[in-house]
């Protein structure tokens, strides 16, 4: 049986480079056995309620569903409805899938246009166990540079995790980035070099992308509506990863869509269900899986863990 301390990790004045980008009061050191990586805290996502939405809590199980299985569920809302294997699925003619999807619309009393998904699980693909040591170095490279090292975790997690995949737009590396907006960033990507698949190199340019275009670029889009933001708030940096992964004009075109009034939580879950311009549904589901990726990353170390330790910076 795991035990769990919470202590307070003193760092020096001294070691601390970047006394006002400071982080650590939301670093944990996770200890077991010979080993201690330090990552972010998932605290926030269950203090701000993110832990209890329909969304992360769908994609979750996804992530950890075999690709075997298969979760059908209201696109709208990610609401459940029922889990069968694929091979199961696939018996039924394409006639029976609608009749069993009209059939649904009827019990929860859904408009007939209303979208009903089957999603196959992921634990091939979601590999929190390979990606993990990775987290640290993440973290690390982030604040070298000066960047809110929140973010190398969130696309760590989630971005072709321990694996170095290219995607069929042809992003690569453990940051997932494109061959013109890694050589944007100082890399060199042709025929014979690819720093992409460095990790120290692709975390420079992921770090760098996210602190010169994607910040700002969020920053502008919430200032043009005259939307208050702290950075170091969870739906603000979820923002940002919107960005990063779609792109700021098609980012603009769902905000405008939505036209808020306030930013926050509610603005993010507006995201969720609206599409613009290239915002559909792979940039919908971005933020929700970043927040399932860190709830299972919580859910790994307390079970996983020797003891916890929460670190803070000395007065």
């Amino acid at each position: 049986m795991r035990t769990l301390l919470f202590l307070l990790c003193i760092s020096p004045i001294l070691s601390f480079a970047q006394p006002f980008n400071s982080w650590d009061e939301e670093k944990i050191e996770v200890k077991k056995g010979m080993t201690q990586n330090t990552i972010l805290s998932a605290a926030p996502l269950y203090t701000e309620g993110w832990a209890n939405l329909a969304q992360p809590i769908f994609w979750k199980q996804i992530m950890q569903l075999s690709p075997d299985s298969c979760l059908i569920n209201v696109a709208a809302t990610r609401e459940i409805v029922a889990k069968m294997s694929v091979k199961d699925w696939n018996k039924q003619t394409d006639d029976e899938k609608d009749i069993y999807r009209d059939s649904i619309r009827q019990l929860l009393s859904l408009d007939e246009d209303a979208r009903i998904f089957v999603t196959t699980g992921k634990n091939d693909f979601y590999k929190f166990e390979t990606v993990y040591p990775d987290l640290q170095l993440g973290v690390e490279a982030f604040e070298r540079n000066n960047v809110d090292p929140w973010y190398a975790q969130a696309i760590l997690l989630i971005e072709s995790p321990g694996q170095l995949k290219k995607s069929r737009a042809g992003a690569y590396g453990p940051f997932q980035l494109m061959p013109r907006v890694a050589r944007a960033q100082g890399l060199t990507v042709n025929r014979y070099t690819d720093e992409r698949s460095d990790f120290e190199r692709s975390a420079y340019g992921a770090s760098r992308l996210i602190s010169r275009i994607c910040i700002p670029e969020a920053k502008r889009i919430l200032d043009a509506r005259n939307l208050s933001y702290n950075e170091n708030d969870l739906w603000f940096r979820l923002f940002v990863l919107h960005v990063y992964h779609a792109g700021s004009l098609n980012v603009a075109a769902v905000v405008n869509k939505i036209n808020p009034e306030v930013g926050g939580q509610s603005l993010i879950q507006s995201m969720w269900v609206n599409t613009a311009a290239q915002f559909g549904n792979n940039s919908q589901n971005y933020t929700q899986l970043a927040l399932a990726s860190q709830l299972i990353l919580d859910d790994m170390i307390h079970v996983d863990c020797d003891y916890i330790l929460r670190c803070s910076i000395e007065d």
